[in-house]
């Protein structure tokens, strides 16, 4: 495909979809030609805000159109599944939103149809693509602290939420853990894989979605990982990799963060944070900048964020909904 620019259709209209596109405005190799949404209205409002020159009232437009390259699916939870395989089936790139689904299941069906369509497909993890978790990942990979022996996470909003909001919305898969926890658990899982055990608790709505979810992950090296999320209570989104020779901290905003503090034994506290190079903070456009990067060089799938990986958490997150007792609608 070269270098020229990389034409985008967004499927959805909502806050995360306005960010997204807010972001891929500023890239100059980047160019949202359509967007589409259930309600005309909402497409054509939402075209006219980002200067875009189609606007769908339905998706499978969208999906048709041969002039978009690769579509941002920022659906809630319970439509990625088939938001993003309509997508595929129609010879789409995609990258859709986390979680990537509402369970493993649909995740694997999803992987399975970017392969029989030779179509890219990658979960928009923007922490996995952010310069300073790279970093860090690249610190613990060298084994700067040694074998990583723990790790904790939280991610909580304070709230409240009303029964009918997306968050408490069992019909959209609502609920702190695939909503926020995915975070921690991805967080996890990129230092440390797949667990092999897991124990959790937590406080279930009237609605029969999670408030608040804490859990311990546990590897066979003898690692654990200490995870929690909550839409009843703001936390400091703070993280911890614990290691034999050393830690790193994060102090806020882990998912994006603009700094990290090394610690070890004998030696001066080390800070590393974001650069002018690097850009803002709180941007889309590292993920974006991939999912381009990837679609010219005709890649189905990221190194960065890899299926192999989008699928793991996805059975992770699984194995915690059964422990805590939340099921969607479809779900045996």
């Amino acid at each position: 495909m070269g270098e020229q620019s990389v034409r985008w259709g967004i499927l959805a209209t909502g806050g995360i979809a306005a960010a997204f596109a807010a972001d891929l405005v500023d890239l100059p190799d980047a160019e949202i030609v359509a967007v589409a949404s259930r309600s005309p209205e909402s497409a054509a409002g939402f075209a006219e805000r980002f200067g875009i020159a189609r606007a769908y009232g339905d998706w499978e437009s969208l999906a048709g159109d041969e002039d978009v390259d690769i579509v941002y699916v920022a659906t809630p939870h319970s439509a990625h599944r088939a938001a993003a395989g309509l997508c595929l089936t129609a010879g789409r790139n995609v990258l859709c939103e986390k979680p990537f689904t509402l369970n493993a299941r649909e995740a694997g069906e999803l992987v399975a149809l970017s392969k029989e369509h030779g179509r890219f497909l990658m979960e928009a993890m923007w922490m996995y693509c952010h310069p300073l978790v790279r970093r860090l990942t690249a610190l613990v990979a060298d084994g700067v602290i040694g074998e990583v022996r723990t790790v904790q996470a939280d991610f909580g909003l304070e709230g409240p939420f009303p029964p009918a909001h997306r968050l408490r919305n069992r019909l959209l898969g609502g609920g702190a853990l695939l909503d926020l926890g995915v975070y921690p658990v991805s967080f996890a899982h990129l230092l440390l894989g797949e667990p092999d055990g897991m124990s959790a608790r937590a406080v279930l709505s009237e609605e029969g979605v999670d408030l608040q979810t804490g859990a311990l992950l546990s590897w066979e090296s003898g690692a654990l990982a200490s995870v929690h999320c909550s839409i009843v209570g703001g936390t400091g989104t703070t993280a911890s990799v614990t290691g034999s020779q050393g830690r790193i901290d994060i102090p806020n905003g882990f998912f994006n963060p603009d700094r990290f503090v090394l610690h070890r034994d004998g030696r001066d506290p080390e800070e590393f944070a974001l650069t002018q190079e690097d850009g803002p903070r709180n941007t889309f456009r590292h993920e974006a900048r991939e999912a381009m990067r990837a679609v010219r060089a005709g890649d189905q799938e990221s190194p960065l964020v890899p299926h192999d990986s989008t699928l793991a958490v996805m059975r992770t997150l699984d194995g915690l909904r059964e422990l805590i007792g939340v099921r969607y609608p479809g779900e045996a």
